[in-house]
């Protein structure tokens, strides 16, 4: 009898394993590694892989603000924008203060500006989709009129040094990306901040009912996708050493559906850090595949959206599902 309240036990926990949404990403991410293994001879090399990895970095970065802003049910469409401006920050400070100086700058303008949006969105009540929206049509405006509509060049060449110094033969940008992550995913899972920031998302009324500090936590994650920005634009300074006005343009498109696609719900209280993780990956990995395979850069951008509204749709059908039973 005891045998088989074990073996019943065993079954059921093994079936919430599977259903587990971060395991059936996985899976779709070895099976899309498989498949695109086969539809080209140089996806699985080293070279590819690393390639891949590097690839991560920046839309991984940035998709990390943009899961805490979509736990709490808000969006942030100027991610891209805030990008491209402090981009053109930092490579101005570079001209005239040392890198350790320049760098906590563009961060602190990152921030800054994530803040001004969190402020408007949960002070004044005023919608993330418009406020976002507003401040990218902002932050592309600053970006050309501070780079003189041009690029700005002529970098410290010390800057490459975070991009190309390798520990164990893996390169630091994406050790960052991997520390990030893991820092991420244990204040979301095991701090108050974190299981706050899903009760905002869930329940916003039964969150400031029960005393926690929603105003706060409003904020916050909007000032983490700002800072976290400026975050991503640093490594990519590094490794192209120049600021374009026009950079991460459609990067919060990116950003989006790389966190949708890991199972977040655009409405709020429902996703996870490691979820967004491989959410990244599959993209990353599907537009590698894609320019492997000779396909047309402008073809990418169907791919995406596709994968984003399918990835809505089984959200949808999954919501169904689940309350029928």
């Amino acid at each position: 009898m005891s045998e088989t309240k074990n073996s019943a036990k065993g079954d059921g926990t093994l079936a919430t394993v599977l259903r587990s949404l971060e395991i059936r990403m996985l899976g779709l991410a070895v099976l899309l590694a498989v498949i695109l293994s086969f539809a080209s001879p140089f996806f699985l090399t080293e070279r590819n892989i690393f390639n891949i990895l590097d690839q991560s970095v920046v839309i991984g970065i940035v998709a990390v603000g943009m899961t805490f802003v979509i736990l709490t049910g808000g969006i942030d469409l100027s991610v891209g924008a805030v990008f491209g401006l402090t981009g053109i920050i930092l490579a101005q400070a570079l001209q005239v203060m040392p890198i350790p100086l320049a760098i906590p700058l563009g961060i602190l303008a990152g921030a800054g500006i994530g803040l001004f949006s969190g402020v408007l969105i949960a002070v004044f009540g005023l919608a993330p989709f418009v406020v976002t929206l507003g401040v990218m049509a902002i932050g592309r405006s600053l970006s050309f009129i501070f780079s003189g509509q041009r690029s700005i060049s002529g970098l410290p060449p010390e800057l490459d040094a975070i991009v190309y110094t390798t520990v164990l033969g893996v390169p630091v940008n994406v050790l960052f990306l991997l520390g990030l992550y893991l820092v991420a995913w244990g204040y979301l899972t095991y701090t108050k901040g974190g299981r706050t920031i899903y009760a905002v998302g869930s329940n916003f009324e039964a969150a400031r009912a029960a005393g926690l500090s929603t105003m706060f936590y409003s904020i916050m994650p909007y000032v983490v996708s700002g800072a976290l920005a400026a975050v991503a634009v640093t490594f990519s300074l590094a490794q192209i050493m120049s600021a374009d006005p026009l950079a991460g343009n459609q990067l919060e498109l990116d950003a989006i559906a790389a966190v949708v696609i890991g199972g977040a719900s655009l409405y709020g209280g429902r996703g996870s850090i490691i979820g967004t993780l491989l959410g990244v990956l599959i993209m990353v990995m599907i537009r590698n595949g894609l320019n492997l395979m000779g396909v047309s850069p402008f073809w990418q951008g169907t791919a995406i959206g596709s994968i984003i509204i399918l990835a809505l749709l089984a959200e949808r059908l999954i919501n169904w599902r689940a309350s029928r039973n």
